[in-house]
């Protein structure tokens, strides 16, 4: 049987998949798996032993329908379900499965505040569109590959940093999904021992900030590593501390104890860190009992209201004591 899975981003929603990816190749016998996402991505899933051929979509999809007709799938997994996938189904052919997305109750959440979210995590709906083959969650949580060359030989940190520190992950999609720059400097002034900040190129004056507030107790990345080399610093962290974002997920991926802090978004959504093998390193920050929140299922540029309480009122010393004292 040859299966086509079809993510196109982004970090966390693709790392995601990968339950998907590894209970059907160990449960469905002969299974051939393929998987379509951006190029931009393809290290998330290219290193996998569960995904045997990547395909990759550049600026839209004219270069790669004839490459994916040529391969006559059998079932084509749809974990996108939007209007270019629909293009990739209709011109496919081949039977399909949709997750469900649950546009319609997240709505009600977010403009109503009405919630009649089923509490269910992501994870399971995407695993929905394979169960009619037979295959169920393993419960082994999400994977995520970095070949040897991508990791970070942490021998070039200074030696403060060699022997454990705390992972600070100061990006994310959206405004409203990060804590504010003063915030995130008096987070770190409250964390004790090594801390090294991850995050992109977007990230690196705020994680100038950081660093020169802390001083050298703060080891800034920002901007030096690929996303291969910023899962890296997040494999070899403690802790980790993350907004509602991809490290989040990653840190979810390698089981390591992570507070992540929810601003505009809410973890009702079923996008939560996700480690079955160890709820006990799973920690949620979040302003309970405001009005206004969620404002969006995805983010905005800045707060709507003006007011920003739902990062403004986090509690930094429950996050600090959290990523402190990770359980074992």
């Amino acid at each position: 049987m040859k299966v086509l899975v079809i993510r196109f981003s982004s970090i966390g929603d693709i790392i995601l998949t990968s339950p998907v990816l590894r209970c059907l190749k160990q449960q469905v016998p002969g299974v051939e798996v393929h998987y379509l996402t951006k190029h931009s991505f393809r290290s998330l899933v290219e290193h996998s032993p569960y995904v045997d051929r990547v395909h990759l979509m550049e600026a839209d999809l004219r270069g790669v329908l004839p490459e994916l007709k040529k391969e006559k799938f059998d079932l084509v997994v749809d974990l996108h379900h939007n209007m270019r996938t629909r293009r990739v189904k209709w011109a496919l052919g081949a039977p399909a499965k949709n997750f469900p997305k649950l546009n319609f109750e997240k709505w009600l959440l977010v403009n109503l505040k009405k919630d009649r979210l089923p509490n269910i995590h992501i994870v399971d709906r995407y695993l929905s569109t394979v169960a009619h083959l037979g295959v169920k969650n393993d419960g082994q949580g999400l994977d995520l590959f970095i070949p040897p060359e991508k990791e970070v030989d942490l021998a070039s940190f200074p030696a403060s940093h060699r022997n454990g520190y705390i992972a600070l992950c100061i990006g994310a999609g959206h405004y409203t999904k990060r804590l504010p720059q003063h915030k995130l400097i008096e987070l770190a002034g409250k964390l004790k021992g090594p801390l090294v900040i991850v995050g992109g190129t977007d990230d690196q004056a705020v994680g100038r900030a950081i660093a020169d507030a802390v001083g050298a107790r703060a080891y800034d990345t920002t901007g030096k590593f690929d996303l291969s080399g910023s899962a890296s610093l997040i494999r070899q962290a403690n802790s980790v501390i993350a907004h509602d974002s991809g490290a989040m997920h990653v840190a979810s991926a390698f089981r390591k104890n992570v507070v992540s802090v929810w601003g505009n978004t809410v973890p009702r959504f079923g996008m939560g860190p996700y480690i079955p093998q160890h709820p006990e390193r799973v920690h949620i920050s979040e302003v309970e009992g405001l009005d206004c929140r969620p404002c969006s299922k995805i983010g905005f540029n800045q707060c709507p209201r003006g007011h920003f309480r739902c990062m403004e009122k986090q509690d930094l010393d429950r996050i600090a004591s959290l990523a402190e004292n990770a359980p074992k």
